[in-house]
């Protein structure tokens, strides 16, 4: 796997999933919301954790940025 995420795009993620937890854990989400945006959370961290996002591939992006040559 070709790492695709950049270091903006990994904070990024992660500032979400722990906001999602935030909301989660202080009882602003539940049921339904809490599971779907838990996933989310997860998924996130994840894909910092790694620096690969497979949603990326079919579009062909990636948010690292190139060296200039």
């Amino acid at each position: 796997m070709k790492q695709n995420v950049g270091s903006i795009d990994k904070v990024v993620r992660v500032l979400a999933a722990v906001v999602i937890g935030v909301l989660y854990f202080t009882g602003q989400i539940t049921g339904t919301a809490a599971i779907i945006l838990g996933l989310f959370a997860v998924v996130f961290l994840l894909t910092s954790a790694i620096g690969f996002c497979p949603l990326y591939l079919p579009m062909k992006l990636s948010t690292i940025k190139k060296k200039d040559a």
